[in-house]
């Protein structure tokens, strides 16, 4: 400072000193805040780790008592079509965080192919029986409860369709289901539990279309 300038009345200096201690108790005070939102912040993800498991662990228990009501309703369906002691099971694991699902049954505790076993009949009832669980859990007012299952029963005996067909038709009545079935079976195994039946006969001629005839309907 030059010799020349003249220095400050104690009281201005007073008044500059009290105004800077003001804003360092401000600085200071906001830098407190910032450093508690920070602590709070490293304490939530120091949790992080810890709710993630847990919530998998939720997620799992609450897809596992899923899949129990899944394997009970499966197991009914193939019991009451077939006539046969069979059981459907599941395998679950988690792989890079996502559940995996793995279908099987067993005969008096004897695991079986599901794709081979009974000559494929398995899978058609459970391939229908899949499909009417996963429609049943969709939101109603973004999908049209509408389901159409073509050649599901392609591997059934034709003494086992009506069992098939019965089952269908409860649930779609239960639920408020509209069910098309696509099927190569005689008419007559449908007559029992189906509102319309159709045929679909090939076209007469090349410049045709294939031809659409209502055989029956309930009302």
């Amino acid at each position: 400072m030059p010799l020349s300038t003249p220095l400050a009345h104690p009281a201005e200096v007073r008044r500059r000193f009290d105004t800077l201690r003001w804003q360092q108790r401000a600085v200071q005070e906001r830098l407190a805040d910032h450093q508690r939102h920070i602590q709070v912040c490293e304490e939530f993800l120091a949790l992080e780790p810890r709710l993630a498991a847990r919530l998998d662990q939720l997620s799992q228990d609450l897809f596992g008592d899923i899949l129990d009501e899944v394997e009970r309703n499966l197991t009914y369906a193939l019991k009451e079509i077939l006539e046969q002691d069979l059981r459907v099971i599941t395998a679950r694991e988690v792989k890079k965080g996502k559940i995996n699902i793995t279908f099987a049954m067993e005969r008096q505790g004897d695991r079986e192919d599901i794709l081979t076993g009974q000559g494929g009949s398995v899978c058609n009832i459970m391939s229908v029986g899949l499909r009417l669980i996963a429609l049943s859990q969709l939101p109603e007012h973004e999908h049209r409860r509408f389901l159409i299952l073509d050649e599901q029963d392609c591997w059934l005996r034709p003494d086992l369709v009506p069992r098939l067909m019965h089952i269908i038709h409860t649930i779609a009545a239960k639920l408020n289901f509209q069910i098309l079935v696509i099927s190569h079976h005689d008419l007559n195994l449908f007559r029992e539990y189906a509102d319309r039946i159709y045929r679909l006969t090939p076209p007469r001629r090349d410049d045709e279309g294939p031809r659409l005839e209502l055989v029956e309907s309930a009302g």
